[in-house]
């Protein structure tokens, strides 16, 4: 995959004009290698005009493979990047107030297609130690926060976690990556988590 990619008008760390020029080069890239694209997007709150830029591009880019990685936005964004085929994985975005949005979207996202991270060190779980939730900015999040993010949105969109959903998310993932087993190393889709 290539990415993480994308338009952050959040931050305002770069000019969106330098952003669109970046996403358009590696969305031109991830067509050309045939490789799907690890997408970011923000908005300053209450705006959206980095969903509506990203949506455009993906357009005009022949929507190319993808994966919006910990997604936040407006419903409509949501249900347009599921139209054009995207991949969207969660974050402990979906458990904040204010993002009753990105807990709707996760509940119409068809399982072969939702993702679940941690987005570490900043977006953690519920439950996961205060360190863990930005406290010490420097410290990774262990992969096992994942089955915390897993529980929780289940729990938000009223699934049930499961071994066998977490299997399929395992797989979900390495197909979206085209992750091929390597049989040296623990099957991730065979976990006891």
């Amino acid at each position: 995959a290539l990415g993480e990619t994308g338009l952050d008008y959040d931050r305002g760390f770069s000019p969106r004009e330098d952003q669109l020029v970046n996403l358009r080069r590696h969305l031109a890239l991830a067509r050309a290698l045939n490789k799907p694209v690890i997408l970011h997007c923000r908005s300053k709150p209450g705006e959206r005009a980095a969903q509506d830029d990203l949506l455009r591009e993906l357009d005009e880019a022949g929507r190319p493979p993808a994966l919006l990685h910990s997604f936040s936005g407006p419903v409509d964004y949501g249900e347009r990047a599921l139209e054009l085929g995207l991949s969207i994985s969660f974050s402990g975005l979906v458990f904040r107030k204010g993002e009753e949005a990105s807990a709707t979207i996760a509940r119409s996202t068809p399982p072969d297609r939702l993702l679940v991270e941690t987005d570490s060190p900043y977006l953690s779980p519920p439950g996961a130690p205060r360190e863990a939730r930005g406290q010490l900015r420097s410290r990774v999040q262990p992969p096992t926060h994942v089955a915390g993010s897993t529980s929780s949105v289940a729990r938000s969109i009223s699934r049930p976690p499961s071994s066998a959903r977490r299997q399929h998310h395992a797989r979900s993932s390495c197909q979206l990556l085209a992750v091929r087993r390597d049989p040296g190393i623990a099957d991730p889709t065979n976990s006891a988590r």
